[in-house]
C-alpha cells in the first residue's frame, strides 16, 4: 500500500494544480465554501488531511465532473489520513515525522552527510552511543531506536529506492561507541556499498573546506513525475526544516552534484574503511604503550 504522506503530498498537488487551472485564488474558495482562508492555506500545505466531504465540495466548486477523477483523489483523502510514525512523536518534531513519511516512498534519495553516518545506515550500537552522546535518556534512546529500525524499511522496499551517500572522511574516523562499535558499522556500510541500489561515497580530507560542512541535507525525488523534489535540512540547534520549493530543490541538486566532483569514486570506499582501521589499530597501540 502507498504510503500515507505520499498520498497526502500527491492530494494537495492535485488540489492546487485544479485550483490553479480554475483560477481561483485560495480566498475566493474560501468564501465560496464559506470556510476560514486558513483551512484552504492549510489544506493545500499538507499539514491537515481532508474528509471526503469537504473534499468532493472542493473539487465540485472547481467543475471537476470526471467519476474516475473524483474516486481517485477520494482514495487519496482516505489513505491520506494514515499517519505513519505519529507514535514516534514523544521523541520526534513533527517535521521530522513528516519528513519519514515522505522518506518512506521516495524512489531516489540523495544525502550529505559531514559528521555522522546517516540514521538510514547505522546500525543500532552506532545509533545508542550516538544518541547517549547527544545527552539523550535511556527511555528517550530506546524510542528513537525503535523509530531508526522502522524507519530502515526503506532500505528492504520492493521496487527498491536509488540511494546515494556523500560522507565526509571525518566520519569515519571519529570513534563513536569506541573501536569495536566502528568495526561492526564499517561492516553495515561494506555491506550495504555492495547493493546495486546504494551509493556510498567517501569526501576526502584532502579536499579541505567545502559548502556542505555546514550541515548535512537530504534530496528526496519522487516517481510520479507531479510529485515535487523534497529538501530537508537537519541543524544541531533549533528545528529541522524541510521544502518542496522546486528552486530550492533545483539549488541543493546543484549542491549535491558538486560533491559527486569533490568525493572519491565509490569503488574506493572499502580503501577508506581499511585506512580508518588502521587508525583505529595505531591509536588502540599507542594508548596501551602510555
Amino acid at each position: 500500500m502507498e504510503d500515507s504522506a505520499a498520498m497526502r503530498r500527491r492530494l494537495r498537488v492535485e488540489l492546487r494544480r485544479l485550483r490553479t487551472a480554475a483560477d481561483l485564488t485560495q480566498r475566493e474558495v474560501a468564501d465560496a465554501l464559506e470556510w476560514s482562508p486558513s483551512k484552504i492555506i492549510r489544506i493545500e500545505s499538507g499539514q491537515v488531511g481532508i474528509t471526503v466531504t469537504d473534499l468532493k465540495a472542493l473539487v465540485g466548486h472547481y467543475g471537476l465532473n470526471d467519476p474516475d477523477e473524483v474516486a481517485a483523489l477520494t482514495e487519496l483523502a482516505r489513505g491520506s489520513k494514515r499517519q505513519p510514525f505519529v507514535e514516534f512523536r514523544d521523541v520526534l518534531t513533527a517535521e521530522t515525522i513528516k519528513f519519514l513519511g515522505y522518506e518512506a516512498s521516495a524512489s531516489r534519495i540523495l544525502q550529505a552527510q559531514p559528521s555522522v553516518v546517516p540514521g538510514t545506515l547505522q546500525t543500532e550500537e552506532y545509533s545508542r552511543a550516538l544518541l547517549k552522546g547527544y545527552g539523550r535518556s535511556a527511555k528517550a534512546i530506546d524510542r528513537v531506536l525503535e523509530s531508526r529500525r522502522d524507519r530502515q524499511e526503506v532500505l528492504e522496499r520492493d521496487p527498491a529506492p536509488e540511494l546515494s551517500f556523500m560522507l565526509d572522511e571525518a566520519i569515519l574516523r571519529r570513534q563513536v561507541g569506541g573501536p569495536g562499535v566502528m568495526r561492526n558499522q564499517f561492516n553495515r556500510l561494506l555491506e550495504l556499498s555492495e547493493r546495486p541500489n546504494i551509493t556510498i561515497r567517501i569526501i576526502p580530507f584532502e579536499v579541505g573546506a567545502y559548502e556542505a560542512l555546514r550541515g548535512p541535507f537530504v534530496l528526496l525525488e519522487f516517481p510520479e513525475a507531479s510529485d515535487p523534489d523534497v529538501v530537508y535540512l537537519e541543524y544541531s540547534r533549533g528545528p529541522s526544516t524541510f521544502t518542496d520549493d522546486p528552486g530550492v530543490a533545483a539549488d541543493y541538486q546543484e549542491r549535491f552534484l558538486a560533491l559527486e566532483d569533490l568525493a572519491a569514486p565509490a569503488a574506493r570506499f572499502p580503501e577508506y574503511i581499511e585506512r580508518a582501521l588502521r587508525t583505529f589499530s595505531t591509536d588502540l597501540a599507542s594508548t596501551s604503550e602510555g
